[in-house]
């Protein structure tokens, strides 16, 4: 059985703003409409074994996003879809042993993993799908396989990797992993023909990766496996948080790679792109005469070689050349094309000022739906509420603001107090300062809601919940 392993999550640092850190990469909306993490999805159906689950693992706090991403998919084609849920990000080599241990228990050790990240993009399903049947037989061989894609120019952002001897015509041993190069040496390696981008995805039975790990990597090995036990049990499976915390932040390159005796690679014809900067998200995009490439509403004046999104407002670009601007609304990038790998220099300088713009959206998606900041003054705080149907917030309250809701879409169903009560469209409540509340949508459509905070504090911090249907604190 093959069973792909879906790794989704992200710091949200090389593609902001519109990729932040409650909001990463894979869940970017491309100009298709598609997002990097439903195409993987779609990737992975496409060579899945017809009975075979797909198993995503990913952090606690995008198990919801993820899940509503899925949604389509899943009643599309009524294939499982199992999580398990890492309660910090500690890189994939934990991610992936655990995947191993918990696919092995339930499929059996002999079980292939195809391990796909989710914010790649790759076009050529049929050159996927072949590399995909090469890496499986070498991986019914007992390889660990990794997939190499053909440099096309001297790329300095990749790592590398240096076959050895041909396996056949599936692939090739891998003689060496080796770090990023600086220029003249990434051209060393093109003009040798015998490199190959690490693209960051394997094919291995959950036998031969445990087996590696206990040769290698024995103590983390074990600490997966206690902090998979210590998981509670339902689903999605989510790993104990004390125990995965103490594991170490390591890839799985390094903890098990660089060091396994049986490993291979296949090389990959196919077309692939990491999407690891503007600059590669650029060239999604058709050039104008000019080598101006445009996403939303823009216009470009004596403007050369420049990329420009707008993704809310109207963008005006005159005289300039080699530009990237990208303007979501609440926060505008503007860098020099050469320099888009920097962009991340500008998230750690937020995150050291403690700037929300570092982490959330004008607009911050919640299980039960999303809000949108529309007002935030010092003395008060407006948001836009959708909430989903069925769904509900946590029982709550606050000690230092309290807050008007307005219905301007659907009939909400409300608690203030001890009294629950309907509102309709265009009624309106007040919830005073330290009082229970709760919001919810008993109807089958979005329904939608203004909020207006008042107090001298309006921080996520000062949310008391009493109870809430998807475990937050």
């Amino acid at each position: 059985m093959l069973i792909p392993v879906i790794l989704s999550g992200g710091a949200g640092t090389r593609l902001w703003p519109v990729s932040r850190r409650a909001y990463p990469k894979p869940f970017m909306t491309l100009a298709d409409g598609d997002t990097l993490l439903a195409k993987t999805l779609q990737r992975a159906l496409a060579v899945a074994d017809a009975a075979s689950p797909v198993l995503t693992v990913t952090g606690r706090d995008y198990y919801f996003l993820t899940r509503d991403a899925y949604a389509a998919q899943t009643s599309a084609t009524g294939r499982e879809l199992p999580f398990l849920l890492e309660p910090v990000g500690r890189n994939t080599a934990p991610a992936l042993m655990a995947a191993a241990v918990l696919l092995a228990e339930r499929h059996g050790a002999d079980c292939k993993l195809l391990v796909l990240p989710a914010d790649h993009l790759i076009r050529d399903v049929e050159g996927f799908a072949d590399a995909v049947a090469r890496a499986r037989r070498l991986a019914g061989e007992g390889y660990l396989v990794t997939f190499g894609i053909r440099p096309l120019h001297p790329e300095t952002g990749y790592g590398y990797i240096r076959r050895g001897d041909a396996i056949g015509s599936d692939g090739f041993e891998v003689e060496a992993f080796v770090e990023k190069p600086d220029l003249a040496t990434a051209q060393a390696y093109l003009d040798s023909g015998r490199y190959d981008w690490n693209s960051g995805m394997f094919c291995f039975t959950a036998a031969a990766l445990i087996e590696a790990a206990e040769a290698v990597a024995p103590e983390l090995l074990e600490g997966v496996r206690g902090s998979l036990a210590g998981s509670a049990a339902g689903s999605p499976v989510e790993l104990s948080p004390e125990g995965f915390a103490a594991l170490p932040d390591i890839s799985i390159d390094y903890a098990v790679m660089e060091k396994a005796a049986r490993r291979a690679v296949v090389p990959a014809d196919f077309d692939w792109n990491d999407i690891g900067s503007w600059k590669a998200i650029s060239g999604l995009e058709a050039a104008d005469e000019s080598g101006n490439r445009v996403r939303g509403n823009a216009v470009l004046v004596d403007a050369s070689d420049c990329y420009v999104q707008a993704d809310k407002r109207l963008v005006a670009v005159v005289g300039v050349r080699d530009l990237v601007v990208v303007d979501t609304g609440d926060a505008v990038l503007v860098s020099d094309a050469g320099r888009t790998q920097d962009v991340r220099k500008v998230v750690e300088q937020l995150r050291g000022d403690s700037h929300d713009a570092a982490n959330f959206h004008q607009t911050v998606h919640r299980p039960w739906g999303s809000f949108t900041v529309l007002e935030d003054a010092p003395d008060c705080k407006v948001k836009r509420l959708v909430v989903k149907p069925g769904q509900v917030l946590s029982l709550q309250k606050h000690f230092r603001r309290s807050e008007h809701w307005t219905v301007v879409q659907g009939t909400a169903k409300v608690r203030v107090g001890d009294e629950e009560f309907l509102l309709e469209r265009n009624q309106s409540t007040y919830i005073p300062i330290d009082t229970l509340h709760r919001l919810e949508n008993p109807t089958d459509r979005d329904i939608a809601l203004i909020e207006v905070q008042c107090g001298d504090y309006f921080g996520e911090d000062d949310i008391v919940r009493l109870e809430d249907v998807y475990g937050r604190r």
